[in-house]
């Protein structure tokens, strides 16, 4: 006889599809989590929704306030700063371990990216191009816990807040920067394109902390 699957079997799938809209932009900041909606969506009872929801309440994707119920949490300033600094750390290790392991593919797909980023005209484009940029060169890596990291990282900004720190550095510093670090990959040294990176995210960060200093109060 098989045995019915438990709460906690259940709400792993919500809890990963509401990971994936939040990360995706799909559901905004402040948007109302309502259990019965969840559940009619998945097509389940309260409990696993709530489950799922109390496990993205404590990875902080989700707030639960009074009154209110679940909402969908907003990355605040300092948190993106943070964030970026914890960047630093992961991905130049990535991309220290990745260079000696790269092949002709990864590196012609890495320029094929970067081809296409100069004709994008909007930030949320510039976000996307730029996040597969990095995940193209930093794949050769080949330590899935180290990548995995850096995916938290980069879906805990969510794609707002991604796209922030793409407005904030528009689109020809980081192109050029980008380049830098593709030519020092290519030439096979690790340690240049390690330091290029640094500089790079270092100076996003500052790019960043003074555009979100002069953004009007929200």
């Amino acid at each position: 006889m098989t045995e019915a699957p438990s709460s906690k079997n259940s709400s792993q799938p919500i809890y990963e599809q509401l990971k994936r809209d939040i990360a995706n932009g799909l559901l905004a900041p402040g948007t109302a989590l309502r259990q019965h909606e969840i559940g009619q969506r998945f097509g389940v009872s309260k409990v696993p929704v709530r489950e799922a929801l109390l496990k993205l309440e404590a990875e902080r994707y989700v707030e639960f306030r009074k009154n209110k119920g679940a909402t969908v949490r907003e990355v605040s300033d300092d948190e993106i700063l943070d964030l970026i600094d914890i960047r630093v750390a992961l991905e130049c290790l990535a991309l220290e371990l990745a260079v000696p392991n790269m092949i002709h593919a990864d590196l012609q797909r890495a320029e094929d990216i970067l081809r296409s980023y100069t004709h994008q005209t909007e930030a949320k484009a510039w976000s996307a191009h730029n996040i597969a940029f990095h995940q193209c060169i930093y794949e050769p890596c080949h330590n899935d816990h180290l990548l995995r990291m850096i995916s938290e990282i980069r879906s805990r900004l969510g794609v707002y807040s991604n796209t922030i720190v793409s407005e904030a550095s528009g689109i020809d510093r980081p192109h050029q920067e980008h380049l830098a670090i593709l030519a020092a990959c290519k030439e096979g040294d690790a340690q240049k394109a390690k330091d290029l990176m640094r500089d790079h995210i270092l100076t996003t960060k500052k790019v960043a902390t003074a555009y979100l200093r002069r953004r009007p109060a929200h």
